[in-house]
């Protein structure tokens, strides 16, 4: 395994969405912290958005491991979800007792009851949705209706909704243009530039227990960049690759040829199959069996 070839850790460039890899630079930490002072301000609705693979849900995560004791946080990872049904998903994350035969009028009591205990007891709730460009309009009319649950100086519930661009399409609809109209606070995630994404591989590495090694060179930096046009996920699975195909060769820097063999066996970018086999059954065949094929 390249674990211990490069002496990682633990792999840097997993596409799981862990915490323990957020990086506090770039747009990244910009946007957690005005998400926390959005959600300590009391606000109702907040919205972020950004393409595919570029970090939403890690920074979903992220703000509902940084928000402290005084809140409580309920995540919705599910946009293809009715109504009723997302009442339920509420109840489930908030701990609301509740039968699965329980009419949507007496679970609304319910969550309204635990919502007002929580208040009382000093505790913000929050609601993190992810893929909200999905959600069927119906949905997220019921969880406006949801949040008209306040007391004389504070909302019962905040909502932070995660979506792709999509998203903004969707709520120029007019027959949900009151939860627009309550959206307070929005973020775009954007694409990393050549710099921040040269800072976010080397703090990748860093967490995996690369500190003071240059694992990429420079013309494998521009390569991936070239590649990835700046989207994490696409970034961590070139990398990724690409120290496969360097350890393949029994060498401890990735150059821009082993990004090319990366970027070659991505399908987006590869228009046959045959080369990329070509290229690697050598090192699969070293990395699973201690072969050289």
């Amino acid at each position: 395994m390249y674990l211990q070839h490069f002496r990682f850790n633990e792999f840097p460039f997993g596409i799981t969405p862990d915490t323990s890899f957020f990086m506090n630079r770039a747009g990244y930490q910009d946007a957690l912290n005005v998400l926390l002072v959005a959600l300590r301000s009391g606000e109702g609705f907040i919205k972020v958005t950004g393409e595919v693979g570029v970090g939403k849900t890690i920074l979903c995560r992220k703000l509902m491991n940084s928000l402290g004791a005084d809140f409580v946080t309920a995540y919705i990872h599910n946009p293809y979800i009715k109504p009723d049904s997302l009442l339920f998903a509420i109840a489930d994350e908030l701990s609301v007792p509740h039968s699965d035969r329980m009419i949507q009028n007496t679970l609304l009591k319910l969550i309204t009851r635990s919502l007002l205990e929580k208040h009382k007891e000093g505790k913000q709730v929050v609601i993190c949705l992810d893929e909200v460009q999905a959600m069927p309009v119906q949905t997220l009319e019921a969880l406006r209706l949801l949040t008209n649950l306040e007391t004389e100086k504070r909302k019962l519930i905040q909502v932070v909704l995660f979506g792709q661009p999509e998203l903004d399409a969707l709520l120029n609809q007019p027959s949900i243009r009151q939860l627009k109209q309550r959206i307070t606070f929005i973020y775009r995630l954007l694409p990393l530039n050549r710099v921040a994404m040269h800072s976010y591989i080397r703090h990748r590495l860093e967490i995996a227990g690369c500190a003071g090694r240059t694992v990429f060179n420079k013309g494998a930096i521009d390569s991936i960049h070239r590649h990835s046009k700046g989207i994490p996920r696409l970034v961590n699975i070139i990398c990724h690759k690409a120290l496969i195909s360097a350890y393949g060769e029994g060498v401890t820097r990735a150059t821009q040829k082993h990004v090319k063999e990366a970027v070659m066996d991505m399908e987006e970018t590869q228009p046959s199959k045959y080369p990329e086999i070509k290229n690697w059954f050598p090192t699969f065949s070293k990395w699973l069996f201690g072969t050289s094929g």
